[in-house]
Parts: C-alpha cells; sequence; structure tokens
C-alpha cells in the first residue's frame, strides 16, 4: 500500500492509502465526517487535492480502495476494465485527466469511448479536484441514450418521472396525481410508483393499474413499481406486466448485501425482465436508485469516503445496461449531506460520474424535512443540472412526496427547466402529446378543461 505526501505552507501531510487520500480530499460534508474521514482542516484538505493531482491513474488498477479478495463490487471494477478504452488516457496522473476533461478534444465521441476504461475511483478522484461548474461543463458533453417504448438522453431533450405515491397505495389518489402529471407533459422516463408495502399482491395491483392506464391511452412510456428485485422476479414468473425492474444498489458487497441483493440476482432479474421482450424501441429494461450515504448507515463503507463509494455503485449499474439510474441524492438526511451547499455539490457529482461512466443518470432532486435546505435549492439544483444535461429528474405532485415524507421537484417544476433551456420531452412521447392536443403551436404544454380524454382516468380509477 503505497503512502502520499504533499506540503502546504510549509507543513507536510501523509497519506496512508489512496482511500485515506481520496477521503481527505473531498470536500466538506456532514457523512465523512460522522465516518472519522473527512480532512481535519481546510488545510489538509488543499494538500490532499495537491497530492491526488500527481497520482497515475493506474494506480488505481493496482490499489484497490476495498479489497479485491473481500468484495465482489471491487472484482468486477477490475475484472470488466476495458484497457483498450483506457489506453488514450494511461499514461496521466489524476490532475492531467482534469485538464483532458475540460479540454476540446474530451468531445462525446471521446467520452463516450473513454468510458468503459474508467473505474469509479478515477471518475470520483478527478470530481473532488473540479469545481462546480467543471463539473457541468465535462457532464453536459456526455451523451447516453438507451430506451424500451421512449427514448431517453437524447440531445435538447430532458425527461422526467412521474411518482405518484399515496400512503396507501389507494387507486383514486394514485389516479390523480398520475392524471396531473400527464397533463402537465411529465412520465417519459417511467411512471413509477414507490409501494406503500412490498407484498406481491399489492405490487400486482399497482402494476395492472399502471399498464391498464398506459395501454388504454397509448402512452409511450414505461412503468415500475419500485418494490424489491425478488419480488419483480417472482411477479415476473407470475405473468405480471413488468415493465422496468427497480433496485437500490450501493458501492460495496456489504451495502448490497444490506439491500438484500447480490449481483448474481440482479443479473437474473436482468434476463428475466428481457425475456418477456415488452419494449417497443428498447430492450433497456432495469432502473436503479443509489445515494451517497447508504454505505455509511449500513456501517459498510471499508473505510471509503461516501462519495467515492457512490461512483463505485454505478459500476454495479453499467454491468446491467439499464434503461435509468438516478442519486435520490438528498434523501438520506442531513447525517450525510448536512444543507443546500452540500446536497448541490453531491448532486454534480453523483452526475458526472455517473455520465463519465457511460450510465444514463438523472437525479431524484430532493430534501428531507430536517435538512438545512428549501425549494430555492431545488430550484438551483434543477436548473445547474439541465445545463450539465441530466436524462431524466423526478416530478411529484407540489414538490412534496407524502408518501415518502420529503420535498422534491414538482411537475411544473419540469416544465420551467424545459422552458428556460429549450428543452423537450422524449420524441415518443412529445409526439404522443401532440397527438391528444396537449402541447400548443409552440411545443409548450396547453391548458385543458375538464373534457379532455385523459380526464377519464381519475373517474375510471376512481370507480
Amino acid at each position: 500500500m503505497s503512502a502520499y505526501t504533499s506540503t502546504v505552507s510549509g507543513e507536510r501531510h501523509r497519506f496512508d492509502s489512496l482511500a485515506r487520500l481520496l477521503a481527505a480530499a473531498s470536500p466538506e460534508r456532514s457523512g465523512d465526517r460522522l465516518a472519522g474521514l473527512a480532512a481535519s482542516s481546510a488545510r489538509e484538505r488543499v494538500a490532499a487535492r495537491w497530492a491526488l493531482a500527481e497520482v497515475p491513474l493506474t494506480a488505481f488498477l493496482t490499489e484497490p480502495v476495498i479489497p479485491y479478495e473481500s468484495d465482489d463490487v471491487t472484482r468486477l471494477i477490475l475484472d470488466t476494465h476495458d484497457p483498450v478504452a483506457f489506453a488514450p488516457v494511461a499514461g496521466m496522473t489524476v490532475g492531467e485527466l482534469r485538464e483532458w476533461l475540460l479540454s476540446e478534444a474530451a468531445d462525446a465521441t471521446a467520452l463516450a469511448a473513454l468510458a468503459p476504461g474508467l473505474t469509479p475511483e478515477m471518475t470520483a478522484a478527478v470530481s473532488k479536484l473540479m469545481g462546480n461548474a467543471d463539473l457541468v461543463a465535462v457532464a453536459r458533453k456526455v451523451r447516453v441514450v438507451t430506451a424500451f417504448r421512449s427514448t431517453i438522453g437524447l440531445p435538447g431533450r430532458l425527461a422526467t418521472r412521474l411518482q405518484p405515491n399515496h400512503p396507501t397505495d389507494d387507486p383514486a389518489g394514485v389516479a390523480a396525481a398520475l392524471l396531473d402529471g400527464l397533463l402537465l407533459g411529465s412520465g417519459d422516463a417511467v411512471i413509477g410508483i414507490n409501494p406503500a408495502t412490498d407484498s406481491p399482491r399489492a405490487v400486482r395491483d399497482l402494476l395492472e393499474l399502471l399498464d391498464g392506464v398506459i395501454t388504454r391511452y397509448s402512452i409511450p412510456t414505461q412503468s415500475c413499481v419500485l418494490c424489491h428485485v425478488t419480488t419483480s422476479v417472482d411477479l415476473m414468473e407470475r405473468g405480471a406486466p413488468v415493465d422496468l425492474v427497480f433496485q437500490s444498489i450501493a458501492g460495496t458487497q456489504a451495502a448490497n448485501a444490506s439491500f438484500g441483493v447480490t449481483l448474481d440476482l440482479l443479473g437474473e432479474a436482468h434476463q428475466a425482465a428481457q425475456e418477456l421482450n415488452r419494449g417497443t424501441v428498447g430492450r433497456n429494461v432495469m432502473y436503479f436508485e443509489t445515494g451517497q450515504g447508504s454505505a455509511l448507515s449500513a456501517d459498510a463503507h471499508h473505510g471509503v469516503d461516501q462519495q467515492t463509494v457512490e461512483a463505485r455503485a454505478y459500476a454495479v449499474a453499467r454491468r446491467y445496461d439499464p434503461l435509468l439510474v438516478n442519486t435520490v441524492v438528498g434523501f438520506i438526511g442531513p447525517e450525510y449531506l448536512y444543507d443546500g451547499r452540500q446536497i448541490l455539490r453531491a448532486a454534480l457529482e453523483d452526475h458526472f460520474c455517473g455520465k463519465l461512466l457511460g450510465l444514463p443518470m438523472g437525479l431524484d432532486i430532493c430534501y428531507t424535512n430536517h435538512a438545512d435546505a428549501d425549494d430555492d435549492d431545488v430550484a438551483t439544483m434543477l436548473t445547474m443540472l439541465g445545463v450539465a444535461g441530466a436524462s431524466f429528474v423526478i416530478c411529484t405532485p407540489g414538490g412534496d412526496d407524502i408518501m415518502l415524507n420529503y420535498q422534491s421537484a414538482s411537475y411544473h417544476d419540469a416544465l420551467y427547466l424545459r422552458e428556460v433551456l429549450g428543452l423537450r420531452p422524449a420524441p415518443e412521447f412529445e409526439a404522443w402529446l401532440g397527438s391528444i392536443g396537449l402541447l400548443d403551436e409552440h411545443g409548450g404544454i396547453r391548458e385543458v378543461t375538464a373534457h379532455h380524454p385523459l380526464t377519464a382516468i381519475g373517474k375510471e380509477l376512481a370507480a
């Protein structure tokens, strides 16, 4: 194991491992402080960044932050590393990679080719040397396109997850939130419900409800009920209308075990969902959620800072070629990301690292009610991530999830972002909106009367 040193203002700093160096170089966040991993001072953080800038990228292939023998995510990262894709940057240090990423040479084609050659730790390391504007500038150059019934990630597009959660999974309550979202042009990434329980019967009822609406109104989107992956596998075997398989994942074997999943289980679910062949324009069938702090909350971080562990989760995600990946960036709470500033920084880091690793990266731009954040922070994050080229964002009625009890972006927020940045929905969904009279002559959402055909959704489901 190597030691890394740096001198700042005449004071020499020593970091005894690559993991320790990465942690000390991280921007301030409450989770790393809670874990005892944060830099002891701003001076030590600067010293760590100076040292990190000089680390060769090849060091991340020879000094894994979590041992190869004890962690299947580490084995996945190293066993699937593509040396041919890595070759263009193999001679660079972390600092040199930063300069290259910000240069004109790192265009969309070059970044797509590089993705299989980068490890999560490399992307986490270079992000620690970048300002917020740097993270935006590089991420917006990356294009990752996926498809099922709609196509996600095309230039000039912003998709949304319509999230019609209800505390009791009441069909009328779900219908009201669903109708609200559709009338405001939301839902092209997925119509996704967090069920109040994980019982197979309740999940199947919700799946059939969503499948009925999508089929009846010919909506070019996909549904997902965010149950545990084992529930999805069981329901697929029983003939339930499963479009996307969901699972929360993390960046260590132990953290994934705390979620009740293994890499083999995810592979089984991926194969089963593909065999259903329910997509019309593509075959990406997985939906993953992540979030900084999950490994720490499970006491499964192995002394690695929370942002680096988060980036490692993206290696798990990309193995299964997902349609959607999003970080629920402020959902875990202020113990891990204390305030709006820390949540914003984490959102930009997660989006940057996910996109560099070749993922269709979106976000739940959110905060819990005990965090030092508010709706202005949501607006700031939403705007910056729209500029950064996020594939999709999650939207809830009024920005308030009444089932999970946290604050997120609203359907109206997505309309704002599309308008000010000139973004449009996924092409198939946009065509559908036009066909049912919801688009005006400028491509915006048209106000409708109570007699619009879509309003029948609420009446049918309430009945």
